[in-house]
């Protein structure tokens, strides 16, 4: 499998996260929207990362689609999902966690590719940003376990702890790290796992 665009950004992270835990073999080309815009375009006429090439030739332009695709390769029972009754749960935050990462990039781009960032749209996405954090920050806070569902690391862990960094990284004014003590916790645990370490790239912004 080919593993395409940079590891700055979180969707591109987890589905490379979850490549490595699952012990798939994968090159990974770390492409950037931008600068390879026309290699992309080749490959994902939406132009988006990631995108996960199939050993087939099939391509997958959609995070949620490639991990339940490699979720299918596994069994089971080593499947990156707590036990079935909190199955539902975890999807739950997984989506506020990947929500919030919609959410932010679209700031970081409206503040980046215009001389003059939208005052409306600019307080919008920064409301969505501090609600989904304070309910994203309140969910940590309730669970006391090492991570969301027990002792063992799930896709939800992964999303919410990707989508911190790259939030930290790209919007550092959008986090409030002293009134989000649950949520730092969380990341500095997930990023002091070797395969964090490993699968792992300081922020490049476009230009």
């Amino acid at each position: 499998m080919i593993l395409i665009g940079q590891y700055d950004s979180s969707f591109v992270r987890r589905v490379g996260i979850a490549l490595r835990l699952y012990r798939f073999d994968f090159e990974h080309r770390p492409w950037s929207v931008f600068s390879d815009a026309a290699a992309l375009g080749a490959v994902n006429p939406l132009g988006g990362v990631p995108v996960l090439v199939l050993d087939d030739g099939a391509v997958l332009v959609d995070s949620k689609m490639m991990l339940d695709h490699l979720d299918s390769l596994v069994s089971p029972t080593a499947r990156l999902w707590p036990a079935p009754a909190q199955h539902l749960d975890a999807r739950r935050i997984t989506a506020l966690a990947t929500g919030l990462a919609d959410r932010f990039i679209s700031l970081f781009y409206e503040r980046r590719l215009h001389d003059v960032a939208s005052p409306i749209l600019t307080a919008r996405r920064e409301g969505q940003i501090r609600a989904t954090l304070t309910v994203l920050e309140a969910e940590r806070r309730a669970r006391p376990t090492d991570w969301l569902f027990g002792p063992d690391l799930t896709h939800a862990d992964i999303a919410l702890a990707c989508t911190l960094r790259h939030l930290r990284d790209s919007a550092p004014d959008q986090f409030d790290a002293n009134n989000l003590p649950a949520l730092v916790s969380h990341a500095s645990r997930a990023e002091a796992l070797p395969v964090f370490q490993d699968i792992s790239q300081a922020f490049i912004a476009p230009v």
